[in-house]
């Protein structure tokens, strides 16, 4: 299943996963809106099914709302790996203390789910597999047995996540979104 960020959120949301607020725009005059909707600084975000947004132009930070329109105005239409932007996603500036990256795929060589997980978020995960192997944690899971706490604290371990209470906060909160 491909899912848009938006989209991923939208489900994360629903089920108590904290996420960022945002909105969806398709033109540059609803980028304004939704920009004055959210307040302050915002991020614009190129909507494609694809990595590489940021180096490509597609996310881009807007001071206000006549900035985000004009941002968005800039996105909507480019060409993002074969990918052209028909939507933005408008959502409030946050500062950013880390970053990780986790994906969950389906192994099609094992036929079955595979998480990938790294320290080194905001980048192309590409780049982490080529240039830093060991950094990404690969794990294959069993879908009837699911999702368990021993698998949360495998990827945060496996990753060097070296702040113990770092380890227990993200080992706790992937844990206890398994069993809702």
């Amino acid at each position: 299943m491909d899912l848009y960020e938006y989209q991923g959120k939208q489900r994360f949301k629903r089920f108590g996963i904290p996420v960022s607020d945002g909105r969806l725009a398709v033109s540059p005059e609803e980028a304004r809106a939704a920009a004055e909707e959210v307040g302050g600084q915002v991020v614009v975000k190129a909507q494609v099914l694809t990595g590489g947004r940021g180096k490509a132009g597609g996310v881009k930070l807007a001071d206000d709302p006549a900035d985000a329109e004009r941002k968005a105005r800039d996105i909507l239409g480019l060409d993002i790996r074969g990918h052209v932007v028909e939507k933005v996603w408008i959502e409030r500036a946050s500062e950013i203390a880390k970053e990780y990256y986790l994906s969950v795929t389906f192994d099609r060589g094992a036929k079955r789910p595979l998480l990938m997980f790294t320290t080194q978020g905001g980048v192309e995960i590409e780049e982490v597999a080529a240039n830093d192997p060991d950094a990404l944690v690969r794990l294959h899971i069993d879908p009837l047995e699911g999702f368990q706490p021993w698998v949360a604290r495998r990827l945060v371990y496996g990753a060097g996540v070296a702040d113990p209470s770092e380890q227990k906060s993200r080992a706790t909160r992937c844990s206890a979104r398994s069993t809702r």
